[in-house]
């Protein structure tokens, strides 16, 4: 049985999953095709520096502030940039340490799980096809392509939440950016920050249960053991 949150004596009904640096260690390779791309288009950037400024962000909001330094972009360079950043994960991207073995102790358990996340549906798909934990989360897969608004709004996890049918309040959230944590708090999910990319200060200022490694997640949610 779930272990219950602090004053809840009731289990979860369902765990929501971000992708990026929860489940596919991901965050390396991406920010550094886009600090290339960048680069090309005269604001020079390390992954570093790429990583600092748009971690956790969806490309619609990567788009101005790209502009705002380089001018107006291409119409198509969100749909270019995403079909070369899909191309490299199908190829290269593999799990965070401990990810699929959480993922299946989740489903063994009988939990519904699902994956919510600010990568575009392209980047997704090739994600969990590398992973191969497309089974355990069948249609329960979400881009923000498929709400209206991407995290830091809540309609992802309220989505994914739904696709499970579980009230928001019954779920747990994975995640591992402050843009995720705002997104699960506000949709009024228990929100469990994995401190890999974020430190762990700035996730629990967000409102996130801080832990360090995917390994621990089944002890998080009781099912260890």
């Amino acid at each position: 049985m779930p272990r219950p949150r602090a004053g809840d004596v009731r289990g979860p009904l369902a765990v929501l999953f971000d992708c990026d640096g929860v489940l596919a260690d991901s965050e390396g390779l991406v920010n550094r095709l886009v600090a290339e791309e960048l680069t090309g288009r005269g604001w020079a950037m390390d992954g570093n520096e790429a990583r600092r400024l748009f971690l956790g962000l969806a490309l619609p909001e990567m788009i101005p502030i790209v502009e705002a330094r380089t001018g107006a972009l291409p119409p198509d360079w969100g749909a270019a940039l995403g079909g070369r950043i899909a191309r490299a994960l199908l190829e290269r991207v593999e799990p965070m340490p401990g990810a699929p073995e959480a993922v299946r102790a989740v489903v063994m358990a009988g939990l519904p799980a699902a994956v919510a996340s600010n990568s575009s549906r392209a980047e997704l798909a090739a994600k969990m096809a590398r992973l191969g934990l497309g089974p355990c989360f069948g249609p329960r897969v979400f881009s923000f392509e498929d709400v209206p608004a991407p995290k830091p709004a809540p309609d992802l996890y309220r989505a994914a939440a739904a696709a499970c049918g579980a009230p928001p309040g019954r779920c747990v959230v994975v995640e591992d950016s402050v843009v995720g944590v705002r997104a699960g708090v506000a949709a009024g999910c228990r929100v469990l920050g994995l401190a890999a990319e974020t430190p762990a200060a700035a996730l629990r200022a967000a409102g996130a249960e801080v832990f360090g490694s995917m390994r621990e997640l089944p002890g998080l949610l009781g099912l260890a053991g």
